[in-house]
């Protein structure tokens, strides 16, 4: 009989590897005989794609605003992808969930708490993931990483160092405030190195 699904989300800021660890994440859980799923926000769904578009594209919308559209995403991205998923037994790998609107728009933009909480609850109904992997490192370092990418910087990568440092600092607050759900990982070594730090936490949080 198919064990139950577990939700797993990799959080960080840019340039953390949040992309190549989910990927590598998924590997290990296949590797285990696990069912798995590897999906993104904004996006993982048809409808969250398109609003993905729009809030990586530089659409002008005022803080609230475009957190009022990360949530209609993440909605999306829920009833759409995750919870079939879930209940079909599968392992659910996002990268970015309800933790990167705290602090992108909430430290990072100025979003009030109480807002993007209220958000949450409306949304996601208690939906919150099994796991949270911080990836943590220097935002000097994150930023240098991001840069070595080859791709055109998107408007989050465009802002300044301040931003940057309110969105890592939240981050490991985040972290600090639920340990039952969050791990911090440090991502300053080598993608191999985390990817195996990163299997060996999963294994003992969630044998």
């Amino acid at each position: 009989m198919q064990g139950p699904g577990r939700f797993i989300t990799l959080e960080g800021g840019e340039g953390a590897g949040k992309s190549t660890q989910a990927r590598c994440l998924a590997t290990h859980l296949a590797r285990r005989g696990l069912p798995v799923l590897l999906t993104r926000e904004p996006g993982g769904a048809p409808g969250a794609e398109a609003m993905r578009r729009l809030l990586l594209g530089g659409s002008g919308l005022d803080p609230l605003a475009e957190a009022l559209l990360v949530f209609a995403a993440r909605r999306d991205h829920l009833v759409s992808t995750i919870r079939p998923a879930l209940a079909a037994g599968m392992w659910v790998i996002s990268d970015r969930f309800v933790d990167s609107t705290r602090a992108y728009q909430g430290a990072g933009q100025g979003v009030d708490g109480a807002a993007i909480d209220s958000l949450a609850a409306i949304a996601l109904e208690g939906r919150m993931p099994d796991l949270t992997l911080v990836l943590d490192l220097p935002v000097a370092t994150g930023m240098a990483r991001a840069r070595q990418r080859g791709v055109a910087a998107d408007r989050y990568e465009r802002l300044d160092t301040a931003f940057h440092q309110r969105i890592r600092d939240a981050f490991l607050a985040i972290a600090a405030a639920e340990p039952a759900r969050c791990a911090v990982v440090d991502a300053t070594p080598d993608a191999g190195a985390v990817a195996r730090d990163i299997a060996a936490l999963l294994d003992t949080r969630l044998p």
